[in-house]
């Protein structure tokens, strides 16, 4: 069967895929300061004075709480540019034969407490009842702005640079198996404390990163800073390493695994190192700026690790373990994708649930 045939897995295109499909959209106004690009979740744009910040990611799952997820996904990668969250636009799909008007309104307000906290503002989108879904879908957009001169691209990461990692793994990933699938992790053996504790995950430590980015922005200058999501932090190292041209070499008893995680990992054969991430903030900067942000991060109160470095191309990606260097694993497929499509009854629909 030809390539072009071939069924793909859920979870994120490929990225040799991507890279094909992006090369054929090169940008010819010189405004496009980032354009499409593997390994780069935002795009921007030169308004003159300052720089405009734009990134779009749909939330498919979390439906309890999908209008307060949407905004501060999107509000991630754009403090990951060192820029600041400013306006939000949403396409909001409510399921046919299940949408109210206190369903759109509950949304409504979790955009706007989300909001509040990353000090952005809708500002426009689209809402309609749509046939065909189970659950509730909303596209997010986030846009934001930065002086020319403090703009951070996942680009910028530079052979020497230590790699920091705030809060820990995998707070996303936590919080969804355990609102999505709780009865499956009971069965599975975890206990109801551990279950409960990873359920609040998504607001305790919480899956923001701007108050870390912009902690670490104040205290230093970053080469790269970066939100690794689906695919976990072994992606967002492969992404950091893809887009900026350089190697990694990663500690694994340094990595902060969090004990839910490692716990409800353990229960469910997961590798927490293919977790969706959001919650962790991935740093590149150089030794002593590196410094400088962890003892500002600490001191605000937020965990940060050095994990590793960066290493010059030609030194590849690397996992150090028990002394011992082994190959950066690769997750094609996020591993709460994977557990998910392993529960979905024969002929049911793919990917997460909601």
């Amino acid at each position: 069967m030809s390539p072009e045939r071939v069924i793909l897995p859920v979870g994120k295109l490929p990225a040799g895929a991507l890279a094909r499909l992006l090369a054929k959209h090169v940008p010819a106004d010189p405004r496009v300061v980032v354009g499409p690009k593997v390994g780069e979740d935002v795009a921007v744009l030169d308004m003159g004075d300052r720089y405009l910040v734009a990134k779009s990611d749909p939330i498919t799952f979390a439906a309890d709480a999908i209008g307060w997820y949407a905004v501060h996904v999107n509000a991630n990668d754009v403090a990951c540019a060192g820029a600041a969250p400013r306006w939000f636009l949403m396409t909001l799909l409510l399921p046919e034969g299940r949408a109210t008007a206190g369903l759109a309104e509950a949304v409504f307000d979790q955009v706007r407490d989300a909001c509040r906290e990353v000090g952005a503002e809708l500002v426009g989108g689209h809402t309609e009842i749509t046939a065909g879904l189970d659950r509730p879908l909303l596209v997010g957009s986030m846009l934001g702005e930065v002086a020319r001169d403090r703009l951070v691209q996942t680009a910028g990461a530079r052979p020497g640079d230590r790699l920091l990692l705030t809060k820990g793994i995998a707070v996303e990933g936590m919080a969804v198996l355990a609102r999505e699938r709780p009865e499956a992790l009971r069965a599975a053996g975890v206990d109801q404390s551990t279950l409960a504790r990873a359920r609040d995950f998504l607001r305790r430590p919480g899956i923001s990163v701007v108050p870390d980015a912009r902690v670490a922005t104040a205290a230093g200058r970053s080469h790269a800073l970066h939100d690794p999501t689906e695919g976990g932090l072994a992606t967002g190292l492969h992404e950091l390493a893809e887009a900026a041209g350089v190697g990694v070499r990663v500690h694994r008893e340094a990595i902060p695994v969090l004990s839910e995680c490692a716990a409800i990992c353990a229960a469910l054969r997961l590798d927490p190192l293919g977790v969706l991430a959001s919650g962790a903030l991935l740093i590149a900067a150089p030794p002593a700026e590196a410094d400088r942000m962890a003892a500002a991060l600490v001191a605000a109160g937020i965990a940060c690790a050095t994990i590793g470095e960066a290493l010059p191309a030609g030194e590849g990606r690397w996992l150090v373990a028990g002394g011992r260097a082994a190959p950066l694993p690769a997750f094609p497929r996020d591993e709460v994708a994977r557990f998910f499509e392993a529960l979905r009854p024969a002929g049911g629909p793919p990917g997460l649930p909601g």
